[in-house]
């Protein structure tokens, strides 16, 4: 028999979620293993969009199947996961009911089809339907307070694509040659769904694929003017680029083989120079002080929720902790490798305080405080000088992800 015809993207998508929700990978890690067996990009793109759309969405979406079942699915259950991914396609993706159920229902031979069949029938003829707003999983709430429902409103749909351009002086040029908007110099934003690949200047290097938000961080070091900078946990190398094209002779260290490998690919399609390092920040010693320093820190990333909404299933304090452990330490290594009157930027993707706020108030240099004229209009430094972004801003342009970032200077003599 004939197989439906999308059938091999839908497998991929429960793979994908199996291996976010059962195992804890993440959707990045997940992805080339679960799509191993899809030859077509926009299937591939299809089983990620699936995917995150169920994640995004999953409370609101297990609360739908909760309220056509008599007797309440195990949370793990497949017969579950296959209505959310159902459901994530009827009512987020905009997939007729006839072709969910064509895909849907042969993911689950020789398993309860008529149950799935019968849960979502009734769904789809009593005209089922999501919020406006997701509902965040409990914790998450609790732990983002009252910033919470601004965030969820944030994340309620995938971002656009935000690009950096290697000169900024040509941001007009390129956002006539892209169709796209700008926040600030040096920043384009495009809708969602290109193939970057496939876009203007990215075969010469003009522009690479970042947040707005994660562009941030390098920008606050200014010109380099041939100045040593340490930037610490660089790869895949977004900030390395950036540093790079602002004029200074950048370090990039990073453990990761695989990630620094596409850093060398970033710096050879961009024409950008860095020196790369793979080791492990904690054991290393440089042969120099560095005149910058800046420790984009590994992290829970929680504030890149909205492309990889798996943080919001896999992330609990267990993850926190030991991430702001490892950032304790690695603040510590950084400010004993900086010269005197040198500069400090501290980073995460991470809306947690205890992976911002709290690693700040440790850090033993003076505070340089972060301007308003040094940011995207829309965004303001907190009290103390640094910056705290989330989803729930600038949300009229297209929102950002959450990070923390902070600054310092190392005293003289």
């Amino acid at each position: 028999m004939a197989q439906p015809q999308g059938i091999h993207a839908r497998r991929a998508a429960l793979r994908l979620l199996d291996a976010v929700l059962r195992r804890g990978e993440t959707l990045d890690i997940a992805f080339g293993g679960a799509t191993k067996d899809v030859r077509k990009f926009e299937d591939k793109a299809l089983a990620r969009a699936i995917a995150s759309e169920v994640l995004r969405w999953m409370v609101d979406i297990d609360a739908l199947i909760d309220s056509a079942t008599k007797k309440p699915l195990p949370h793990d259950a497949k017969a579950r996961m296959v209505l959310r991914m159902m459901l994530a396609q009827w009512l987020r993706l905009g997939t007729p009911p006839h072709a969910v159920v064509a895909t849907g229902l042969d993911l689950l031979a020789g398993g309860p089809r008529r149950l799935a069949h019968g849960v979502f029938s009734t769904l789809t003829r009593n005209a089922a339907s999501l919020p406006d707003v997701p509902t965040l999983p409990e914790e998450a709430a609790l732990r983002w307070g009252e910033r919470a429902q601004a965030i969820a409103a944030g994340l309620a749909d995938p971002p656009p694509l935000d690009l950096t351009l290697r000169d900024p002086a040509e941001t007009e040029h390129w956002k006539v040659q892209l169709s796209a908007d700008s926040l600030m110099p040096g920043h384009l934003r495009l809708p969602r769904g290109e193939n970057v690949e496939n876009l203007p200047g990215f075969a010469d290097g003009a522009w690479w694929v970042q947040d707005l938000a994660a562009s941030l961080p390098a920008r606050l070091l200014g010109q380099g003017e041939g100045r040593h900078v340490l930037d610490l946990c660089a790869a895949p190398g977004g900030k390395s680029l950036q540093l790079a094209a602002q004029g200074w002779h950048v370090t990039a260290l990073d453990i990761s083989k695989r990630r620094l490998d596409l850093l060398k690919a970033n710096l050879k399609r961009t024409g950008l120079k860095a020196s790369t390092v793979r080791a492990d920040a904690l054991k290393w010693e440089p042969k120099h002080h560095f005149d910058a320093i800046l420790l984009d820190a590994p992290c829970t990333a929680t504030g890149t929720a909205r492309r990889h909404p798996d943080v919001l299933h896999r992330i609990g304090q267990r993850q926190i902790e030991e991430m702001a452990d490892l950032q304790a330490a690695l603040l510590e290594c950084a400010q004993g490798w900086l010269k005197p009157g040198g500069t400090l930027v501290y980073a995460t993707c991470s809306l947690e305080g205890e992976e911002g706020e709290e690693r700040a108030r440790d850090v033993r240099l003076t505070p340089s405080p972060i301007a308003s004229d040094e940011l995207p209009e829309g965004l303001a430094p907190a009290a103390e000088g640094w910056l705290r972004t989330d989803p729930g801003l600038l949300a009229e342009d297209g929102g950002l992800d959450g990070f923390f970032v902070a600054r310092w200077a190392k005293a003289l003599g």
